[in-house]
């Protein structure tokens, strides 16, 4: 495989990222171009109050990018984001990362070569650029994925990964937090789906607020992490 792919869908949830989107859309146009012969931009506004939507539309027009924006009327959590996001792509390869800057788009070509022996190819962090409270919840959130899922997969909640459709197409994702990642990771295994790793840099986030290490994300994540153990198994069919 080449490390230019034919087409590519990249999913990007927004809440409140207006001074985000207006770099990040013609940092889009000046790279996917490297990535992929054909893409396009999934926008998920996850209940956005500051015009992070309608910013990334005209920005998009302006660019020459081919953008569709999927809007929640009020903030449905990142898993939620990510999913309708993920629901919506169109194309033979699908994408996902955040907004913020955290993650460059441009290092996708590090996980891109690896589809080459795998349908899923996911991140993980090399440094993590976050405030030590964040650092702390993904260290817990992690292990108890360890512990409950026994995933061997490092990073889970990493925002970096690069799929095949067929690995979407197989499976119905349901989490409304960042379990999303742990789940999407549970049912491409269980489903028999080959799973690749790669490390990739994380910078500070370039401007705006996180919203995902507050208490009330905190609690909603380990609440689902629980009830989805039990759900995931009864659920699924058996492995092929």
């Amino acid at each position: 495989m080449t490390t230019r792919l034919p087409e590519l869908s990249l999913v990007l949830p927004v809440h409140n990222e207006a001074e985000n989107v207006t770099w990040l859309l013609p940092h889009l146009a000046a790279t996917l171009p490297s990535l992929a012969e054909r893409f396009e931009v999934v926008i998920v506004d996850d209940g956005s109050t500051d015009g992070s939507g309608t910013l990334a539309t005209s920005l998009a027009a302006d660019l020459g990018v081919d953008l569709r924006i999927v809007r929640h009327e009020r903030k449905s959590g990142y898993g939620a984001a990510v999913g309708d996001g993920l629901r919506a792509a169109r194309l033979s390869y699908v994408a996902f990362t955040d907004a913020d800057g955290q993650f460059e788009v441009a290092d996708f070509a590090i996980l891109v070569p690896l589809l080459a022996g795998a349908d899923l190819v996911g991140g993980w962090r090399e440094e993590r650029q976050d405030a030590a409270m964040r650092s702390v919840v993904s260290w817990v959130f992690n292990t108890l994925v360890l512990v409950l899922y026994r995933l061997p997969y490092r990073d889970i909640d990493c925002a970096m990964k690069v799929m095949r459709r067929d690995v979407l197409d197989s499976m119905e994702l349901h989490a409304r937090s960042a379990l999303i990642n742990t789940e999407l990771y549970y049912k491409a295994r269980h489903a028999g789906w080959r799973i690749a790793q790669h490390s990739v840099p994380h910078h500070p986030r370039r401007a705006g607020r996180r919203s995902g290490a507050r208490p009330r994300a905190i609690a909603r994540a380990i609440k689902e992490l629980i009830v989805f153990r039990w759900t995931m198994r009864r659920s699924l069919p058996a492995r092929r």
